[in-house]
């Protein structure tokens, strides 16, 4: 039994260690995710205007912003009892999937699809060749052609014998879990190299109308603020030709990609390689009311699935929601084992290492909390929010998955994998995206029938509430508690802290640490099937652990050892 250190995980947002334990035979037997750094913003909140706490809440990252801006404005209106009115609604809508269209294409490829592709066997493709199996995956494939792939594969040389390699240094590019041809990696790092001209168009299309991006500015308690671009049928056009252009990208390119891994890797799914904790959680995508919490529909349902039972799916009962911190770096007062997130703690106990300085297992271990319903892990994404959708019925998720399934000639199981939970990404922006016409039809026939309503008055007073629904990354919370008009209490659980938790004081592990085990490693020196599972949840960090003091003074200094 060998104990292997990665530090840090690379290509996410955050800081991220993993210590893996594998066996004489080379599979991961435990592992532990540890979250090494100490920020945030929730106590920052505390003592502030209630209707200020969405342009705070969305600094608690740089990728995930209009989320924690949309929860964070959400928890204040339940506070109040405040119902948007349906052009708001619409509104707010549209940019949550303008933002997920872009956050998936820049997740794959930018940050997860070299884990893939192989840059240094696409030096050796045959231009060609490439263009005819660009072909076998698509009828007309994104900026395929024989020119276009020699230019990249002389751009891709030049960068090679620059010796700066940049995003490409220190991969594991002698890895046998690579699989793709030569012509097979050129396509991809293609489509890595157009992605980047690509997602700017989905970024564009947020901030018309949300203001700016990647901090929108536009929503307010009671509604939205851009009404003007609302009823302004050029912004509506200058949106939608946008995401068009965006769509177009994923027809042709990220959807044809998925069906190649899908071919390629379809061994390692179908072993169940990254399958994780066999529970499913969503909140819910694209609402399609203005009803409190408790009665609103989504496009992609709320509910949950647990130990992989699809005849079964279960309501989500906000009040079953509990974080521990029995190996993590806090703890609660009281004796407390759990808390509710209405009555969260922040208290930061950080504990060291060992002393050879690896990961302690009998006591704090990460920075991040471990979130738990009813007393049990959960995994929450797009994989998460498919297998909910699947369960409960919904046609478009069905035809995706058994599609996608059928051509490929698996079975379901496929999707209980790193494979499946990366592929799904990629349906996932296709049905988003597909759906985007509807949302724009319900807001233009309101609108055109007289509604230009964007805003609703409200009256100010104390209380509780939370905001709860989908994010790109997953299940995402926010929860205030108003006291004499001012914040006495705010938590984010953030879909990041559900799946990179640490394991909890029933031992139970988190949804990345439970994804690894039982994982073959070719070479644990060269942890390429690690960093593989472990990218595609799409790891937020800077979203998971979020403290800091609100006059900006240090309240601790650690050193951590690697």
């Amino acid at each position: 039994m060998a104990r292997h250190v990665i530090d840090p995980i690379t290509r996410i947002e955050g800081h991220l260690r993993i210590e893996i334990e594998v066996d004489d035979n080379g599979t991961i037997e435990d592992a532990l995710s540890s979250s090494t750094a100490f920020r945030g913003m929730e106590t920052i909140m505390k003592g502030r205007d209630p209707r200020d706490v969405g342009m705070f809440a969305q600094r608690i990252c740089g990728v995930c912003t209009f989320h924690h801006y949309e929860r964070g404005v959400e928890a204040t209106e339940h506070t109040y009892g405040v119902q948007i009115p349906p052009n708001a609604r619409s509104l707010r809508n549209l940019i949550w999937a303008a933002q997920l269209v872009n956050d998936h294409a820049v997740h794959f490829y930018q940050l997860h699809s070299m884990d893939w592709w192989n840059v240094i066997s696409a030096l050796g493709a045959d231009p060609e060749l490439a263009t005819e199996v660009a072909h076998e995956y698509h009828p007309t494939p994104y900026n395929a052609s024989v020119s276009h792939y020699t230019r990249v594969a002389q751009r891709l040389t030049a960068f090679a014998e620059s010796g700066q390699l940049g995003p490409f240094t220190g991969g594991y590019w002698e890895h046998p879990g690579y699989k793709l041809t030569p012509e097979e990696n050129l396509i991809l790092a293609s489509h890595y190299l157009d992605n980047l001209a690509v997602q700017r168009l989905s970024a564009q299309a947020t901030a018309v109308f949300g203001g700016k991006n990647p901090h929108p500015q536009s929503l307010i308690v009671g509604g939205v603020t851009s009404n003007r671009d609302g009823i302004d049928p050029n912004r509506i056009a200058q949106y939608q030709f946008l995401m068009q252009q965006a769509m177009d990208f994923v027809e042709r390119a990220y959807l044809p990609d998925m069906e190649l891994l899908g071919r390629r890797y379809g061994d390692e799914a179908l072993a169940g390689w990254g399958g994780g904790v066999r529970n499913y959680m969503s909140f819910g995508a694209l609402p399609q009311n203005e009803l409190p919490l408790d009665q609103r529909s989504y496009f992609l349902p709320a509910g949950i699935v647990m130990g992989r039972d699809l005849s079964t799916v279960q309501p989500v009962d906000p009040m079953q929601i509990g974080e521990e911190v029995a190996h993590a770096w806090y703890t609660y007062s009281g004796g407390e084992t759990s808390l509710h997130p209405l009555r969260g703690q922040t208290n930061p106990a950080y504990e060291g290492l060992n002393a050879d300085g690896t990961l302690r297992t009998e006591g704090g271990y990460s920075w991040v909390k471990a979130p738990r319903y009813d007393g049990a892990p959960m995994e929450v994404g797009p994989l998460a929010r498919f297998i909910v959708a699947y369960a409960a019925g919904h046609e478009g998720v069905r035809q995706l998955m058994d599609d996608y399934t059928s051509k490929l000639g698996v079975p379901f199981e496929f999707w209980y994998s790193t494979v499946g939970r990366t592929v799904v990404r990629g349906l996932e922006t296709k049905l988003v995206g597909d759906y985007i016409p509807t949302m724009i039809a319900q807001l233009t026939s309101s609108v055109g029938g007289g509604d230009e309503r964007f805003f609703n008055r409200y009256t100010a007073r104390d209380g509780e509430g939370y905001g709860m629904a989908e994010a790109p990354r997953g299940a995402l919370s926010h929860w205030v508690v108003v006291r004499n008009g001012v914040v006495d209490n705010y938590q984010a659980v953030v879909p990041t802290t559900w799946n990179a938790s640490p394991k909890d004081g029933r031992e139970q592990r988190g949804p990345y640490e439970a994804s690894l085990v039982g994982q073959p490693m070719a070479d644990p020196t060269q942890p390429l099937e690690v960093i593989r599972t472990i990218h595609s949840f799409d790891p937020c960090l800077a979203c998971a652990v979020h403290i800091l003091n609100r006059d900006g003074e240090e309240i601790a200094h650690h050193e951590v050892g690697v």
